[in-house]
């Protein structure tokens, strides 16, 4: 039976998050190994076929590649479960997620906004094949809606959040739909998929009723909230232990050195890595553990 250490996925009227009333402060299954070769089959031989040199190789390749991020590699993500654990439907009120239900030692990391745009970061990304959910808000991305294209195209998908980042229980029904649906259309329109989550700026600290409505109307099918927030020299945690729990959702920021103290978001982002990496966690895609019907 699998364990789950909390409930989950919940309808938006359970949730109050009052400690994240601060500022808004996405794996392959194993590729089978090639059959082996029958006795003889020079073809066969010479065409690729792994050994345990190449395998080596493979591995120093990886390792180096982690160490050039200054970094180790993290324990590589499980197949993602055939019975998806959180499923989406087409009507109906929006759930609100915090936290995967899965019994996976795994966690997912989620990136808001987009002020920053350093190609540096792209570059640790196509290096470190780690995936995130990438949710935009389109004041600080309208400038360069492309540097987010080559990170897209690594699967990691783009979802919502919303025009101008207002605190949405501040504003009326009209404006929430407005930030809601804006960001909806520009999204689907840059990059070629309409997004099916929504997270408001401010967390669970400026939920309503009417937000959902509007999420609703808007096309997204959850709203997404975190349990995890990166820092500068790591990660701030809700929970009294300090640990990172299975199916947890970190959130983390397009931010640089203006906003963090003179330090780059590589840097930022592999400090974060080091922290999951040190509690034996990987790192999942968010996208492979959502079913939408």
């Amino acid at each position: 039976m699998k364990r789950y250490s909390r409930t989950l996925v919940t309808t938006a009227g359970a949730l109050a998050l009052t400690a994240l009333a601060a500022a808004c402060s996405s794996a392959a299954p194993p590729v089978p190994l090639p059959s082996p070769a029958a006795p003889g089959d020079a073809a066969t031989a010479g065409s690729g076929a792994t050994t345990g040199s190449d395998s080596q190789d493979s591995v120093a390749a990886n390792t180096a590649l982690w160490a050039k991020w200054g970094l180790k590699p993290l324990v590589p993500a499980p197949a993602p479960p055939l019975d998806r654990p959180i499923k989406l439907t087409r009507t109906g009120k929006v759930p609100v997620i915090k936290q995967v239900p899965t019994d996976q030692k795994v966690v997912f990391i989620t990136v808001d906004d987009g002020a920053e745009k350093d190609p540096k970061f792209i570059q640790m990304m196509q290096d470190l094949k780690i995936p995130i959910t990438m949710f935009l808000m389109n004041d600080t991305i309208k400038d360069d809606y492309g540097y987010f294209k080559p990170l897209q195209a690594l699967g990691n998908s783009i979802q919502n959040h919303t025009l101008h980042h207002p605190a949405m229980n501040t504003i009326s029904e009209a404006q929430q739909q407005n930030e809601v649906c804006g960001d909806q259309k520009i999204l689907t329109t840059q990059y070629g998929t309409a997004p099916f989550l929504f997270r408001p700026p401010y967390g669970a600290g400026a939920y309503s009723s009417s937000l959902n409505e509007a999420v609703q109307a808007c096309g997204p099918r959850a709203i997404v909230y975190w349990t995890e927030t990166m820092e500068i020299t790591g990660l701030e945690y809700q929970t009294a232990d300090r640990k990172l729990q299975d199916g947890d959702i970190i959130l983390a920021h397009f931010r640089g050195p203006s906003e963090l103290k003179g330090e780059s978001m590589t840097k930022m982002f592999a400090n974060m890595v080091k922290r999951i990496e040190e509690q034996g966690f990987s790192v999942a895609r968010l996208d492979d553990y959502i079913q939408q019907s």
